[in-house]
């Protein structure tokens, strides 16, 4: 059930636009006195009727037409109590803009929350009503198997793609919001639909139908109880866009010029979308109870859908969502949210800056921009892997609607509808789950699903082991670079559904997000994967996060059977440097600070272990360069013709020490290459050499003549 929301923006320029214009010949914008009147949560808002000012059309064709309000005879406009305009001031400061939150958090008091009681009181007493919907799916939904049933036999199947794409389109579009969020999730998804289907599917994001416009103009004087000349000095006269849950216009503030993008709710879009809801939960109601092989609850996971959909369906709700997303994203220089205008906001109608920007799967038209689509879906990546593992608050609706590159070069994030967290301890448990991924260890990441809440502590996960070593021992032998993140998710669904696994219910919009965003990948490179792109990150994390679970991850990975593995330290130090926020100076500091600590004796035995092993390879390599530049002749007679010279080992021995020599000159190469790389860092390492407590120990000279 993958959804999407209704995009705030159109990807045209401002200058494309048709407005209407509103004027007061008795006013300018330099002479205007702001009134402005405080509405608490408490204060019931009194039910007026507004006036709406007449609009009369300049011109037959309201697409190309310019609308002009009558202006009134009086030298204010009346306003929708007293006869005076009330004009609202912008917020100069924080507690200008709590108040103008708090006001439209009032007039959004009596929005909708799902329950399942909600529903079920609600429709469960209209029969008639619910079959009458649920043939109209089915009907539907089975013309349309039925003909691609036809197709198939007929083998005409490729011919008819883009005409049964249409009438999939159409169908969707018919039945309504629900089934248009289904469409525009599979419009995101190459992999899964032909590309006939996804060129129709993408009509959905911000190209479906419209409603009367008097209506929406009506709707935002009724919620703002302002009239629209009070607010805008121009609106464009028809919708610029137009999504599932509602439609957009272009405006500019009157007070301040500023150009707003104006979302205003579908009407009579709650009781469309609450009926699906109830049809769909009782569906996932007998696949609770008669299909073994879905272990999950079906009915929990459709419920946490419905109230992610709801709060949708309060547009304060999800300004509020905007300006926690602003604050926790915004800081990096390709991000961009846009603000919130609190005053014109309501639970129907949402008013945030405009932006121009093109749409991320429009690859063509960015690039005309001399922008790169990569870097923007590489911005996209690792801006959502901050979402979901540091700090937990995520964006769980990344459709290319939502996502537009602007001029600047910025990644644009729109729509915040459908917001979605991680818990703490999961987010720590996700990484720690890679790590194991990482290292093949498949007992430990049976245990993981403890900690990911995927499985009771009472439940037995050593049967669970052999099924993840038969599905990922054959996933792995492709490099990290190869590695689908669709493929890893449905394999690992296979997994989930053969033994009694409860995935909860955020997780499906993890996993969602995580597939748009390689899905949209895909436009640009058929070759593109999530895991390549996101394993700096993951690199990043493990070298320099200080939380325990974390560490001990990270010692778990360095250190195998008592043995330091470089080559992972490497490989982690070369990755985490192309994320842009990693620090050598704080590279390997948890695991650093360990050394010191009461606890970590172990660690120290095995550190100070291998410093005397890499101090041997240092010694061993220069000998043996040193050897190279002996005569031949001085050779036979000091070392008795000898074919290794000083050394009793193996060729195979020494080759082995200079190759950790080599590895750890490259690794100090990365380290140093870093502009705040201090070898200070490195201190604690030396003063564990030297702890009175470790000098027992002797190095192994057996190798030496």
């Amino acid at each position: 059930m993958a959804t999407v929301a209704s995009s705030m923006v159109a990807s045209s320029s401002p200058s494309s636009q048709p407005f209407c214009s509103f004027s007061n010949p008795n006013s300018s914008s330099s002479s205007l006195s702001f009134k402005t009147k405080a509405i608490t949560r408490t204060r019931p808002r009194t039910k007026t009727r507004t006036r709406t000012t007449r609009l009369t059309w300049l011109n037959p064709h309201p697409r190309g037409a310019l609308v002009e309000a009558t202006p009134p005879p009086t030298s204010s406009p009346p306003s929708p109590k007293d006869g005076s305009i009330k004009v609202l001031a912008l917020p100069e400061n924080r507690a200008d803009d709590i108040q103008a939150e708090a006001r439209a958090l009032a007039r959004a008091a009596n929005a909708t929350a799902y329950t399942p009681q909600l529903v079920a009181s609600k429709y469960g007493s209209q029969p008639i009503k619910v079959v009458g919907r649920a043939l109209q799916v089915l009907s539907a939904v089975g013309l349309f198997g039925l003909k691609l049933l036809l197709d198939q036999k007929s083998g005409v199947l490729d011919q008819n793609k883009r005409i049964r794409a249409i009438e999939l389109r159409d169908t969707f579009t018919r039945l309504g919001p629900t089934f248009v969020k289904l469409g525009q999730g599979l419009s995101t998804r190459p992999d899964i639909c032909p590309a006939e289907y996804l060129e129709e599917l993408t009509e959905l994001q911000d190209g479906l139908p419209t409603f009367p416009d008097e209506e929406a103009f009506a709707c935002i004087e009724r919620e703002l109880g302002l009239s629209i000349d009070s607010i805008f000095s121009t609106i464009s006269p028809t919708a610029v866009a137009a999504a599932s849950l509602g439609q957009v216009y272009k405006a500019r503030l009157k007070y301040s010029g500023k150009l707003v993008a104006v979302k205003v709710q579908r009407p009579d879009i709650e009781e469309a979308i609450g009926m699906d809801f109830y049809l769909i939960r009782g569906l996932g109601s007998l696949i609770n109870k008669y299909v073994d092989f879905i272990t999950s609850d079906v009915v929990a996971l459709i419920d946490e859908f419905a109230r992610r959909v709801f709060q949708e369906l309060n547009y304060v709700q999800e300004g509020l969502n905007a300006r926690r997303f602003k604050k926790l994203y915004a800081d990096k220089e390709d991000i961009f949210v846009p603000d919130v205008f609190w005053d014109y906001t309501s639970a129907k109608v949402l008013t945030m800056d405009w932006v121009d920007g093109v749409k991320l799967n429009e690859q063509e038209a960015i690039e005309r921009q001399g922008l790169k689509v990569l870097d923007l879906v590489n911005a996209g990546i690792q801006c959502s892997l901050r979402q979901l593992l540091e700090y937990g608050y995520f964006h769980a609706d990344p459709h290319p609607g939502n996502l537009l590159a602007t001029p600047e070069g910025k990644l644009a994030f729109l729509d915040f509808g459908m917001m979605s967290e991680t818990p703490e301890e999961a987010r720590y448990a996700i990484i720690g789950h890679v790590v194991h991924l990482v290292n093949r260890d498949y007992e430990a990441m049976a245990r993981d699903y403890y900690d990911l809440n995927f499985l009771s502590r009472d439940v037995d996960v050593s049967p669970i082991v052999p099924a993840l070593r038969n599905f990922f021992d054959d996933a792995l032998n492709y490099t990290v670079s190869e590695l689908n993140f669709k493929t890893l998710v449905d394999g690992l669904g296979n997994v989930l559904y053969q033994y009694p696994f409860n995935v909860p219910a955020y997780y499906a919009l993890i996993f969602r997000s995580l597939t748009v965003l390689e899905g949209l990948a895909l436009y640009a490179d058929p070759n593109f994967k999530v895991l390549a792109a996101s394993y700096p990150y993951f690199a990043k994390r493990l070298l320099t996060d200080p939380n325990p679970y974390l560490r001990d991850a990270l010692i778990e990975l360095l250190f195998k059977d008592g043995k330091f593995r470089w080559n992972r330290l490497e490989n982690l130090l070369d990755q985490g440097k192309k994320d842009r926020d990693f620090s050598a100076k704080e590279a390997l500091q948890p695991v650093l600070k360990v050394l010191l600590s009461p606890d970590g004796e172990e660690l120290r035995n095995l550190v100070i272990k291998e410093a005397a092993r890499v101090s041997e390879a240092f010694t061993l390599g220069t000998m043996s360069e040193t050897y190279l530049y002996i005569p031949d002749f001085i050779r036979t007679l000091v070392f008795n013709g000898n074919a290794n010279g000083p050394f009793m080992m193996s060729e195979s021995e020494m080759q082995s020490m200079l190759e950790l020599r080599d590895q750890v000159i490259r690794i100090w190469g990365l380290l140093r290459s870093s502009s705040d790389f201090d070898p200070a860092m490195l201190l604690p390492i030396l003063q564990a050499i030297v702890d009175r407590e470790d000098r027992s120990y002797i190095p192994n000279t057996r190798k030496w003549k």
